[in-house]
């Protein structure tokens, strides 16, 4: 398994996915993801959505931690026009660069994205609808921390949803997905940012926790009935909660 080290003298004093490192690469994040993924993250957070199972008329708001460039608090907005999404992350160039797009969409009524911490989340309990966080997990320092602060600030009845990267192990294909994951993406992906930092995109991916131990995180988190999905040869997964 490949674990190459990110040789760069400013990676070294940053901390590996933290907000200063996806500072760097702000710009072209949207971009370098879109060709990674082949555009299968829009369809991921698309089903991340729906698993909050909201209902077509409901109103109130959802939060969307790890939010980067706001895909996946516009994916909630614009598929529940009575909703209200809160965004928050480390990161204040990747929040700026979903500003614009909050604004170039005429959603900065309803879409609100801030500076934040998923491991201490400035809200009211029993506050959101639903919670969500997309390919960031990964990198909060304690996860089950963060989990727990989700759990904290939804509703009763209300869902948690998780959707984070992992090495494909699904089917006959699954060995071509993981020399995708593990070769091409670092390579592909610091070639078109100009940044070395996707090499820490496989090496963070490689070292995240079964998705049995990550779903069993998500219970000791205080939520029920979780299930998690296998999305694309088992590329992401999706994972869901509910709070009781």
């Amino acid at each position: 398994m490949e674990t190459s080290p990110l040789t760069s003298n400013a990676l070294t004093s940053t901390r590996l996915g933290s907000g200063q490192m996806f500072d760097r690469i702000a710009d072209r994040y949207d971009f370098v993801n879109r060709v990674l993924s082949l555009g299968l993250d829009l369809r991921w957070r698309r089903l991340a959505t729906r698993a909050l199972a909201l209902a077509p008329d409901v109103e109130g708001e959802v939060l969307d931690l790890a939010t980067g460039t706001g895909d996946l608090a516009l994916t909630i907005a614009t598929l529940h026009p009575k909703v209200s999404v809160l965004g928050t992350d480390p990161s204040s160039n990747m929040l700026a660069v979903g500003q614009k797009k909050v604004a170039d969409r005429h959603l900065s009524e309803r879409v609100r994205l801030i500076t934040g911490d998923a491991q201490a989340v400035d809200a009211a309990d029993d506050r959101f609808l639903g919670a969500t966080i997309a390919f960031g997990i990964r990198n909060v320092p304690d996860r089950a921390k963060a989990l727990a602060e989700m759990t904290r600030v939804v509703r009763s009845g209300g869902r948690v949803a998780v959707l984070e990267l992992g090495e494909p192990n699904v089917g006959i294909l699954g060995p071509f997905a993981r020399f995708h994951v593990r070769h091409v993406v670092p390579r592909i992906g610091a070639l078109l940012s100009g940044q070395t930092e996707y090499r820490y995109l496989q090496t963070s991916i490689a070292a995240f926790p079964s998705a049995d131990a990550f779903a069993d995180m998500m219970r000791a988190a205080g939520l029920e009935d979780v299930t998690y999905t296998p999305l694309t040869l088992g590329a992401c997964t999706l994972y869901v909660g509910v709070k009781p």
